[in-house]
């Protein structure tokens, strides 16, 4: 029995590896396939847009953040019921954690999970260089297996054919398509908007359009021929999907166009702990939802909705009282932008948010941090409590206390250092970190105890 996988990876950043990857889905899932999106690394944004076009919610492999036993895991679990798992890479496919090793790189997870590799190549202004560029990617590594080439940014037919002459003479591996560099339909700009465009539908068009284009100058029949692969092997009985629990908490989770960057493997690794997850909108001025025992404000967009946030008078009251009373709370990036006293926008507008968190978050054009982090607690952090998780940091804002001696968070270890950030209070855990749980389950269970505490100190049941 074989299996349908294969890696869209690129040789840097800014070759066309989501504009390819999407047009694919798009043409494979118009073909009548079921069709796995996959996203290489922490991003939270290109998943968005496999979601968008495949129907199934796309999932992050991060080989820096998980163990390869967990990377196989989310794999196995995300690809029940496709027809076909097509993973997009980062960066350029030898570009991870570590200049000198593959760790975190798209060449790992290609290893990983023993998957066919496609490589997206610019080839605007080159001919046979092309095949230089190719058969130093083939070079470069043994692991990896690269199965054939997409020529992106043609000038036209004939640059495409010259392209695969020399790549096909040299590399002995297929160009199975090509893109020109003049495309009637260009990726809409990864901008703040993104999200609630998506989930109005008003990408959808393009979507589709993307998908005709990839038909007419990809072989598709060649690329289902490529990507056939072998079964991957598990270990038995260690999947963090098919061990529920009975239900031991109720955990209400903010989800709307404000708050939506959330791994759905967090979600469901909470619920195979014992946590009964109970949506609700800041956004729509909802409060929480009743008979909670924990919350999960997760990152998204707070800024770009600063006003509606700010005249949510319900919402904020809510969340305030639940936390102030004890709630076991965590808070991520957007969500703890939004517990704090106010957001100000780059245009110097200021919209008063939640206010548990004493001091200010002002936005700015250039980015503020990005990087992975390894991330220990502090101040009696009831997450990670002699744990320590992994994540990563990626924002555009800075946040500027009101009080000296901040109870922090969090310590993180990244690229530039060691810092400490967040803030705890109350239950509250909070910080510009993204956490995946999977890197620390401790982190899932802890919560999950700390939410029945709270339940029997209010005397409630479910």
């Amino acid at each position: 029995m074989t299996e349908r996988r294969i890696v869209i990876a690129g040789t840097g950043s800014g070759v066309g590896k989501t504009t390819v990857t999407i047009g694919l889905m798009s043409a494979l899932k118009k073909s009548g396939l079921t069709v796995q999106g996959f996203k290489c690394g922490p991003d939270y944004i290109d998943p968005s847009y496999h979601t968008a076009v495949t129907n199934r919610a796309s999932r992050n492999l991060d080989s820096w953040m998980l163990t390869k036993d967990r990377v196989l895991d989310i794999f196995a679990n995300g690809s029940k019921g496709a027809d076909i798992s097509v993973m997009e890479g980062v960066m350029g496919f030898f570009d991870g954690k570590n200049p000198e090793t593959n760790e975190g790189s798209t060449a790992e997870i290609s290893m990983i999970t023993t998957s066919p590799v496609v490589l997206v190549v610019n080839c605007a202004s080159m001919a046979r260089s092309a095949a230089a560029i190719v058969k130093g990617f083939q070079l470069f590594a043994d692991g990896p297996n690269i199965v054939g080439v997409i020529a992106n940014k043609v000038g036209s037919e004939g640059h495409f054919h010259l392209v695969k002459k020399a790549i096909e003479q040299e590399c002995h591996v297929p160009v199975i398509g090509y893109l020109k560099r003049e495309l009637d339909i260009e990726i809409p700009e990864r901008h703040l908007g993104l999200i609630p465009s998506i989930e109005r539908g008003e990408l959808d068009p393009f979507f589709d359009k993307l998908g005709e284009l990839v038909s007419e100058t990809v072989d598709m029949d060649k690329l289902l021929e490529l990507s056939v692969a072998e079964p991957l092997t598990l270990k038995e009985n260690s999947s963090l999907f098919g061990r529920k629990k009975e239900t031991l908490v109720r955990i209400a989770v903010a989800k709307d166009a404000a708050f939506n960057f959330y791994y759905p493997e967090n979600i469901e690794i909470l619920e195979s702990y014992g946590a009964e997850i109970v949506y609700f909108s800041p956004l729509a001025n909802e409060g929480l939802p009743e008979n909670v025992d924990g919350l999960y404000l997760g990152g998204g967009f707070p800024e770009e909705f600063a006003d509606e946030l700010a005249c949510s008078a319900k919402a904020k009251h809510s969340i305030k009282e639940n936390i102030e009373n004890g709630l076991p709370t965590l808070a991520e990036c957007g969500g703890f932008m939004y517990l704090t006293d106010s957001i100000e926008t780059t245009e110097k507008m200021k919209y008063p948010m939640v206010g548990i968190i004493p001091g200010k978050v002002q936005m700015q054009s250039k980015l503020a941090a990005l990087g992975y982090r390894e991330i220990s607690g502090q101040n009696k952090n009831f997450l990670l409590e002699n744990q320590i998780a992994r994540g990563h940091e990626f924002h555009y804002s800075s946040f500027h206390p009101t009080q000296e001696d901040i109870p922090y968070a969090y310590e993180t270890k990244g690229m530039r250092g060691t810092k400490k950030e967040g803030y705890v209070t109350h239950n509250l855990v909070a910080g510009y970190t993204h956490f995946h749980f999977a890197s620390c389950l401790a982190m899932v269970e802890n919560w999950i105890e700390k939410c029945i505490e709270s339940k029997h100190s209010r005397g409630k049941t479910i």
